[in-house]
């Protein structure tokens, strides 16, 4: 679930939070419909300012993840069949890493190369 930024990883608290509710809606733990616990709760929850939260909301609105209801808070807008899509395609590739016989450690090596390429 949702847990506090690496505020040493030097990647931006704001950024963070918007990955770890991505990856919550990916995982299926947050699902279309769902709402998101209230901003100053996530503050505690992310131990960072409440304006960095807010950032990360509002970009992810924007992004048309989640939406903003006024005075009820934040639900989760993603179509669960995005997050299935993208379980499948993880689970193909994987399947096709260990067909030829690549280990875990040599499969993020290459994942993380293939990232910085695109």
């Amino acid at each position: 679930m949702l847990g506090k930024v690496d505020k040493h990883s030097g990647i931006p608290a704001y950024i963070q939070i918007m990955n770890q509710i991505r990856k919550e809606t990916i995982m299926g733990n947050l699902k279309s419909g769902d709402q998101l616990p209230p901003v100053r709760e996530m503050q505690k929850i992310f131990g960072v300012n409440i304006n960095t939260v807010t950032r990360s909301l509002e970009k992810l609105s924007n992004e048309g993840l989640i939406e903003a209801q006024h005075g009820v808070g934040y639900f989760i807008m993603e179509d669960s069949s995005v997050s299935d899509k993208a379980i499948n395609i993880i689970r193909d590739a994987v399947k096709a890493l260990k067909n030829c016989n690549i280990d875990l450690q040599m499969s993020m090596l290459l994942l993380e190369e293939v990232w910085k390429d695109d």
